[in-house]
């Protein structure tokens, strides 16, 4: 019997990439870009282990106060952007599996293939001890599903199906997949909901995320004038029909937008508080230097009481097209 854990569940390590002087984010001030991947990083040590891939990791351990949970590890990479390259955790039978899936750089955007071997490096170099790992022929990024860690996926249509993955699946034909490798028991599809500036083709985890099994934290537009009004109101609606394991509706947690925030050329950025992270002891979220930063702070007290709630500012990772949950990776114990 296979399983994906829920991102709520013990979780071993979590997986950064630092950006280095041969990534888009040596553009401008290497140290600037730096800063919220270090900050991220000492969250998440804040609880749990935390493996930091980098170019030099005399260079990277230089630059926090305290390196406790954190071992530097180096491997060549174009991008950052783990969630989407680093490991796929499962269960299989109760023993940890990890899979690597082929990471097209979200449908051939970017040149990818150094990212693409992250995985078979890591695990060759024995951070992840005797735990098996399987590649897999199938383009999957782990920012594109959600687990609620009893068999249900929740996704996007136009990420999942769109041809530029793996040649334009079906919905069937992906559920068959997400059944063989995961032990998906059911998928929960999004057809409507983007966000501008987004270069995933609408990953779930800039939407919509598990909070539990019964919950579901999403984006929610309230401005009639905003772009993204009617898309996200459908998404609402459809996300209002989708039942529970047990028949009932979800409860939803409405997440705000921020204000619009622009690049210098005058290009939307993908600004989202849906794009937290859950580690062992924190639930660690975005902020934009917007007024709702503070908003989204009671909603996730709310949420997750027994965990320390860190914000980080994340403004200059959505210049380069991401967040915080799209900048790490957990490792399921």
């Amino acid at each position: 019997m296979k399983t994906m854990p829920a991102e709520w569940e013990r979780q071993q390590c979590v997986l950064m990439s630092f950006p280095h002087e041969e990534t888009d984010w040596a553009k401008g001030d290497l140290n600037e870009a730096l800063s919220p991947f270090i900050r991220i990083a000492q969250a998440v040590a804040y609880s749990q282990a935390v493996y930091i891939i980098c170019k030099d990791k005399t260079k990277i351990a230089s630059m926090f106060c305290s390196t406790q949970n954190m071992t530097f590890i180096e491997i060549p990479t174009n991008d950052t952007w783990i969630r989407d390259y680093g490991y796929i955790s499962i269960k299989e039978d109760g023993q940890r599996k990890l899979l690597d899936f082929t990471f097209d750089s979200w449908g051939g955007k970017f040149e990818a293939s150094l990212d693409n071997s992250v995985n078979t490096l890591l695990h060759q170099k024995g951070y992840m001890g005797i735990t098996p790992l399987e590649s897999i022929d199938m383009v999957l990024e782990g920012g594109s599903i959600e687990s609620d860690g009893q068999g249900t996926i929740l996704t996007t249509t136009e990420c999942l199906c769109n041809p530029n993955r793996n040649g334009g699946l079906t919905k069937e034909q992906i559920e068959k997949k997400l059944t063989t490798y995961l032990g998906t028991q059911r998928v929960l599809w999004l057809d409507h909901g983007y966000l501008a500036g987004d270069d995933t083709d609408s990953h779930i985890d800039t939407l919509a995320r598990f909070v539990n099994p019964k919950t579901i934290a999403y984006v929610k537009c309230e401005e009639v004038e905003d772009e993204h009004y009617e898309a996200l109101k459908k998404m609402e609606v459809q996300l209002k029909g989708f039942t529970t394991l047990e028949g009932k509706p979800y409860t939803l947690i409405p997440l705000p937008m921020t204000h619009p925030i622009y690049n210098d050329e005058g290009e939307r950025l993908p600004a989202t508080y849906a794009n937290f992270l859950i580690t062992n002891g924190a639930l660690i979220y975005p902020t934009y230097s917007d007024k709702n930063d503070k908003v989204v702070h009671e909603i996730f007290k709310d949420l997750f009481p027994d965990k320390e709630i860190i914000p980080i500012n994340c403004l200059r990772l959505i210049e380069e097209g991401g967040s915080l949950h799209c900048s790490t990776m957990q490792v399921a114990y």
